[in-house]
């Protein structure tokens, strides 16, 4: 930006001590070559006005960048870069443990309510009933055991597996009333999805379907309840390839145990059994009718 010449700063120095009319041995300069001009020529000097220049802003496109926003240090090179991987798809759960909710059980064993003992013996250990167990009101005790077997610690686990074979070998026909108070406990320890207490209600319930007349059939109606989680674990079979299941005796594979628990499901549970399982697990195939 060119300065005009109205706009040069000239000083005034009239009074000071630089003032050139009050020079000592340089007298002042003329007006003019031939002299100075006469006095009425003369305009009186305007006071100067010092003139400032706006200062120009310059506006910046970004004044700050995050981190590795720029192209500082960015390399030139044409090659394309490594691909970042891609997310994984998100998992559903459907086979993950839930949390296993507090039993009934453990508080009334802690309280002393149940009339049982552990018997220690050589060949393994036993329960020790205090009172004959045909005596008990299975109303009140078997759903208690029943709540217990998604224990996983002992000496509850043990009690209320060992307490419900031995509930159910003597029960008779004190059993069949019992069957709608038994359907939550047997639901809610089926949805904990925890495979160690899956196949303990399992062993369970066969021996709870072949313990009575009746049984099976007093069952079907809450097929709707049970049976959703027998068709998300049925295919959950051991993968041996070549070798050998060295643990078969101790029947801890989740699939056989179901397929033996829907088949004594169908066999037990009279004529209506097969199209409810059929219903609730598509792919089951009868073991009566083929």
């Amino acid at each position: 930006m060119a300065i005009t010449a109205s706009q040069v700063i000239s000083p005034d120095l009239r009074g000071t001590r630089k003032d050139p009319s009050k020079r000592k041995y340089l007298p002042p300069s003329a007006g003019s070559p031939l002299g100075d001009f006469p006095s009425d020529w003369v305009k009186p000097l305007a006071k100067t006005r010092t003139v400032t220049k706006p200062v120009e802003t310059v506006s910046m496109p970004q004044a700050y960048r995050t981190k590795g926003s720029g192209n500082g240090g960015n390399c030139s090179s044409l090659n394309k870069g490594k691909e970042l991987d891609k997310p994984r798809a998100p998992v559903a759960g459907a086979f993950k443990r839930r949390v296993i909710p507090p039993t009934e059980f453990r508080r009334f064993y802690d309280r002393g309510d149940l009339p049982i003992a552990i018997q220690h013996k050589g060949n393994g250990n036993k329960i020790d009933w205090k009172v004959d167990i045909e005596k008990l009101d299975y109303h009140h005790y078997l759903p208690i055991f029943f709540d217990g077997l998604r224990e996983k610690e002992d000496p509850y686990r043990f009690l209320s597996v060992q307490g419900c074979f031995d509930l159910l070998e003597k029960g008779g026909s004190k059993i069949l009333p019992t069957i709608p108070q038994l359907i939550i406990p047997i639901k809610t320890a089926l949805n904990t999805r925890d495979p160690e207490i899956i196949c303990t209600m399992l062993k369970v319930l066969q021996q709870l379907v072949v313990s009575g007349e009746l049984i099976g059939e007093a069952l079907v109606p809450y097929y709707r309840q049970i049976l959703p989680v027998f068709n998300l674990f049925k295919s959950r079979n051991r993968n041996t390839g070549d070798e050998i299941d060295y643990s078969q005796r101790k029947r801890c594979n989740l699939g056989d145990l179901i397929e033996e628990t829907l088949q004594l499901l169908e066999i037990h549970g009279g004529e209506d059994a097969f199209i409810n399982i059929k219903y609730m697990i598509p792919t089951y195939e009868s073991c009566v009718l083929n």
